[in-house]
C-alpha cells in the first residue's frame, strides 16, 4: 500500500442521498414542481450514489456499497416510474407504489440494525429513513394523512444525513473530528476479536 490517501465516497453518497430526499418531500409538502424530483433523483441521488457505492466496493465497506448502490437504484426506479406513470408506459397504481415501498422498508429495516452498530448519527438517519418508509407505505394503502407527516420525517432525515457527510468532510479538512457522531447505539456484548472484524466491515470511515 503507498501512502496516498482517497477520497471517502461516503461524503458524496450521503449528499446525493440528503438533497434528493429533501427536493423530494419539499415537492411532496407542495412547496415546488416535480421537475427538480426528476432530473435531481437521476444524477445526484441515481447515478453518484451508485458510483458512491461502486467506490465504497473497493474500499471493502459492505455496508457503504450496499447503502448506496441500493438507494441509488431507488432513485433511479423511482424517477422512471414517474416518467412511465406521465407518459403512460408501464404505468404504476398507488397499489403498485405502495408495494414498492414496502420493499424497500424491508431492505431498509435491514440496514437499520447495521447503522445502529456504526454510530450514534448513522443511527438516526436510519431510524429516520425507517420511520419514514413506514409512514409512506401507510399512506399509499388508505392512509394519505400520513404523507405530509412522512414528509417531515424524511426532512430530518435528510439533515441527518447530511450532517453524518459533514463529520466525514470537516473531519478530513481539520484533522480532527469536528461534529460527533458517538458511539453505536446497539453494542451487544461480543467477543473482541469479534467486534474488531465488524467494526471494520460496518464502519464508514472518517476519512482522517
Amino acid at each position: 500500500m503507498s501512502g496516498h490517501n482517497t477520497g471517502n465516497p461516503a461524503v458524496i453518497g450521503l449528499a446525493g442521498f440528503g438533497l434528493t430526499t429533501l427536493i423530494l418531500q419539499l415537492h411532496t409538502l407542495g412547496l415546488m414542481g416535480i421537475g427538480p424530483v426528476i432530473w435531481l433523483g437521476l444524477v445526484f441521488g441515481g447515478m453518484v450514489q451508485l458510483i458512491a457505492g461502486l467506490q465504497e466496493m473497493k474500499t471493502g465497506n459492505n455496508f457503504g456499497f450496499c447503502a448506496f448502490t441500493g438507494y441509488g437504484s431507488f432513485w433511479i426506479c423511482l424517477v422512471l416510474i414517474l416518467i412511465g406513470n406521465r407518459l403512460d408506459f408501464f404505468p404504476a397504481s398507488e397499489t403498485d407504489i405502495g408495494w414498492f415501498l414496502v420493499g424497500w422498508t424491508a431492505f431498509t429495516a435491514i440496514l437499520w440494525v447495521g447503522a445502529l452498530r456504526i454510530s450514534t448519527a448513522l443511527g438516526i438517519v436510519f431510524t429516520l429513513l425507517l420511520a419514514g418508509f413506514v409512514l409512506l407505505d401507510l399512506a399509499h394503502f388508505g392512509h394519505p394523512e400520513f404523507k405530509s407527516t412522512a414528509a417531515y420525517v424524511l426532512i430530518a432525515c435528510a439533515f441527518s444525513a447530511w450532517y453524518v457527510m459533514a463529520h466525514i468532510a470537516l473531519a478530513n479538512a481539520f484533522g480532527h473530528d469536528v461534529l460527533p457522531v458517538g458511539q453505536p447505539l446497539w453494542q451487544p456484548a461480543q467477543p473482541d476479536s469479534f467486534n474488531e472484524v465488524a467494526s471494520a466491515d460496518l464502519r464508514l470511515n472518517t476519512g482522517s
